[in-house]
């Protein structure tokens, strides 16, 4: 779809402008260019929303779609959620360029072999924090949460640190996905991609 007026460059494959509008993102400098909002809402349909880190897109399913990925600890709040209620909202947006990419769909858990990959891939520190920390559960103090820092070290130390039972990756299967690029006056760009069960309908949406 094209316009004269169009300021967004559209491509037949959504996830080919994901990955560009990343990539020119992360040319120009912009502070934490992957951190995007994650939207989750449990059982009775309350939401909450946090800020992840989108670590790539799955490679393609058999029907040609690319999914987000993320990482934490399966006994969060998200993914508690997640488990109650499996559909997600995503959202990146990066101000020095006025963009932002909003993307809905059902939400999958990895599998172990993708969970481990790239766990050992992070920083041995990061790797001992994800065996430290009780994500999302209360605890006393700072302290606290140091000291279980340094049992884990103590545990692992000289040692490969395997990935947690209770730690992987989520991947959002995209149904909808819009691009928003900001214009004078408030007039945005705005084109939504919906997965019609076999291919991609493109539409402009009023700003």
């Amino acid at each position: 779809m094209t316009d004269e007026y169009q300021m967004i460059q559209l491509t037949k494959n959504p996830f080919d402008g994901i990955l560009k509008w990343l990539e020119e993102a992360k040319n120009q400098g912009v502070l934490e260019p992957t951190a995007m909002s994650l939207a989750t809402a449990n059982a009775q349909g309350v939401p909450s929303v946090r800020i992840v880190l989108l670590k790539d897109l799955s490679p393609p399913t058999a029907d040609g779609r690319r999914a987000p990925r993320f990482f934490t600890n399966y006994d969060s709040r998200k993914s508690k959620e997640i488990l109650e209620n499996p559909q997600a909202a995503l959202a990146l947006f990066w101000a020095p360029l006025a963009r932002q990419i909003r993307i809905e769909g059902r939400i999958e858990k990895l599998s172990a072999e993708e969970s481990n990959d790239y766990f050992q891939s992070r920083a041995r520190g990061s790797r001992i924090g994800a065996w430290a920390s009780p994500q999302s559960q209360k605890i006393e103090s700072r302290a606290e949460l140091l000291k279980l820092v340094a049992e884990v070290e103590k545990k692992f130390e000289g040692k490969e640190i395997p990935c947690p039972p209770n730690w992987g990756g989520w991947r959002v299967i995209p149904e909808r996905i819009e691009f928003w690029q900001g214009g004078e006056y408030r007039l945005h760009d705005r084109f939504l991609y919906e997965w019609n069960g076999r291919d991609w309908s493109i539409s402009r949406l009023a700003p």
